[in-house]
């Protein structure tokens, strides 16, 4: 029993009311307070998300990379590739620039690679492809070849690939010989051992991601419709890792990665740091993420490889924290840039839509001191680390943000940026449904004396009144802007949209701008006991574009994180006005924000179609379905009269 003066305490605070009184009261008072609070909650949110995305690549965000998987034990063999392998490498390097010279088809290229890998009494074959598209076909013939495994009954494999082209400059016409040559030299090399446990497939892929399209897809018995391809006549077993190798240069200085795949996916994170550990401690070559060299590295190319502006105060250049913050960011941009498009940054990522772990090894061109025989010993010892395992790759991230070369973020570290956004908005989106279902209506009370004298009413009070909400209309709205996005999708997916590209889209842009006007048609003032048909648009808007926002943000964070920021802040500020002519102006800023890549993106627009028919990249389906229909739907809010 508790003491005489906590009794008696109870007794003096304590309510004669009603207990179920006074937490009604109290709930009645928190909710008056969250309310009151809520816009600047909804704001503090969208700052706090806004400011957690500039802090991602703080130096004092991230962990070091390590290996989950015990199996793999990378750098733990004695690597067999020597000078004789080398110089192979550079024979065969010899007949490939012959080729070149000739011009030689395809065709007769991948004849050749074949034949060589007959010479070496390896199985090899080639297969012809042909890929229909909006702009024309896309053909070649690619060359591959199975190594057997001596020690398995070949239902695992591991595939060591290079293609004609390199991903410089995403597939200009670059050549990719010296990655052909390496693939070559280590088939002779790598057969000659009896220690693999998996089948080991080279192959030597035409074109830059088109051929390796073709192949993986004919491998796994995958239906394309635009692909017309000669099925495979080499079989082997189920893919567990691959290694692209990507060397345009004459020689090269550090080692660079590629890791992203097509649509956002990434592979396990133990594979991308079992090379690390390989290159250097075996191969004793620089590392580096993509192909971006450290300026600190080169003092002499600072301005030229950091993406501090050049305005900046010499002492805040200097400063470490800024440059390492600066790498980061480097390295965070990129990684955006490829995953919010859907792209893969290099022939690897086609083999992640089958569950595939892979990457590409980029040598970075240079003049010396690293060759052939560093990226030999370094490939071979990272074939005899996956050669390991045991089951697929599992143990380690799936989802991560590599900001350095052993440095990388989980994803809770990033994730919540985006979340924070999307929770604003959804705040937003319900306080608009509240504004849109209640109205105010005063109610103005006078003493006697202000009667008689006609002064200002001493106390204004009233009461809230329920309204209908629209919703049939405003959900007809948003169904009709996805359905133009769709319409928008098919037409710019049409031979004569590319065909004729400056026309078509700048006859496109004028449609889009035009037809939603018809919603004012629907825009009669409410009466009093109807909500404004924008402020419930706004609502369903808001409550949709903070959905979507979720959803995306575990899928692929980087394209979540690109709507964010084109979304988060101009949906909350979207609302009508009393004036024609700023209603008009705002509209016209939505739909630029919607619909400007038609007329200002024509080059990334053509390459995202073909993208989108050669690869099944969904970024064009994406932008015209969901994108541009919710900006659509803030601009038909600010054109709608209040």
């Amino acid at each position: 029993m508790p003491p005489a003066f906590i009794l008696k305490l109870r007794e003096r605070f304590a309510s004669k009311a009603d207990r179920n009184v006074v937490r009604i009261q109290r709930r009645q008072v928190l909710t008056a307070l969250l309310w009151k609070s809520l816009p600047s909650l909804t704001s503090l949110l969208l700052v706090v998300g806004y400011l957690w995305m500039l802090v991602i690549p703080s130096p004092r965000l991230g962990q070091k990379t390590y290996i989950d998987e015990n199996a793999l034990q990378p750098g733990q063999v004695h690597t067999y590739w020597n000078w004789d392998d080398v110089h192979r490498a550079d024979n065969y390097l010899a007949q490939l620039e012959r080729l070149r010279d000739d011009n030689s088809t395809s065709e007769e290229i991948a004849t050749f690679i074949t034949g060589e890998f007959g010479k070496l009494g390896i199985s090899a074959s080639t297969q012809r492809y042909s890929f229909t598209t909006t702009a024309g076909a896309k053909n070649g013939t690619n060359s591959y070849a199975v190594f057997s495994s001596p020690r398995a009954s070949g239902t695992e494999a591991m595939v060591i690939s290079a293609s004609w082209l390199s991903r410089t400059g995403d597939g200009d016409g670059t050549l990719n010989l010296r990655g052909v040559s390496t693939v070559l030299s280590l088939a002779a090399f790598l057969k000659g051992y009896s220690l693999w446990a998996k089948d080991l497939i080279f192959v030597v892929s035409d074109g830059y991601l088109d051929g390796m399209q073709a192949w993986i897809t004919a491998y796994h018995g995958a239906i394309q419709s635009n692909l017309q391809a000669e099925p495979l006549t080499l079989p082997s077993g189920v893919i567990w890792t691959a290694l692209n190798i990507d060397y345009p240069g004459h020689s090269f200085s550090h080692l660079g990665v590629f890791f992203e795949g097509l649509n956002g996916r990434l592979p396990n994170q133990d594979l991308i740091n079992s090379f690390y550990v390989v290159a250097q401690h075996t191969g004793g070559v620089p590392l580096v993420v993509y192909d971006h060299l450290d300026p600190r590295e080169f003092p002499g190319r600072q301005d030229e490889l950091s993406i501090i502006p050049t305005w900046v105060p010499e002492p805040v250049k200097q400063n470490k924290e800024v440059n390492e913050y600066a790498a980061r960011m480097k390295n965070v941009l990129r990684h955006v840039s490829y995953q919010a498009r859907g792209q893969a940054s290099g022939v690897h990522g086609l083999l992640h839509q089958f569950r595939i772990d892979a990457i590409t090894l980029f040598a970075v061109p240079a003049v010396g001191p690293h060759g052939f025989h560093s990226i030999g010993r370094i490939v071979e010892s990272t074939l005899r680390t996956t050669n390991n395992l045991l089951e697929r790759l599992h143990a380690s991230f799936f989802f991560y943000l590599l900001v350095g070369t052993t440095t990388f973020l989980k994803i809770g570290s990033f994730l919540p940026s985006v979340i924070l956004i999307s929770v604003s908005l959804m705040f937003g989106g319900l306080r608009e449904w509240v504004n849109a279902g209640w109205i105010w209506i005063p109610e103005i009370q006078q003493t006697i004396g202000e009667k008689d004298s006609g002064e200002v009413p001493s106390r204004i009070s009233g009461t809230w009144s329920r309204r209908s909400r629209p919703v049939l209309k405003a959900l007809s709205i948003m169904l009709c802007t996805h359905a133009l996005g769709a319409v928008l999708f098919y037409a710019i997916t049409r031979p004569w949209f590319v065909r004729y590209q400056p026309a078509t889209s700048t006859t496109l842009l004028g449609l889009v701008l035009a037809l939603p006007l018809g919603c004012l048609s629907l825009s009669a003032p409410p009466a009093t006991q109807a909500a404004p048909l924008p402020v419930l648009l706004k609502s369903l808007n808001l409550c949709f574009t903070s959905t979507v926002l979720s959803i995306i943000s575990l899928l692929n964070f980087s394209l979540a994180a690109t709507l964010a920021i084109l979304l988060g802040l101009p949906l909350h500020l979207s609302s009508s006005a009393p004036r024609q002519s700023l209603r008009l102006t705002k509209y016209a800023f939505y739909q630029a924000l919607g619909f400007g890549w038609l007329v200002l993106g024509r080059e990334e627009t053509r390459r995202a179609i073909v993208d989108w028919e050669v690869l099944g990249v969904w970024f064009v389906p994406f932008v015209c379905v969901v994108y541009a229909p919710l900006v659509l739907q803030a601009a038909i809010v600010c054109i709608l009269p209040s």
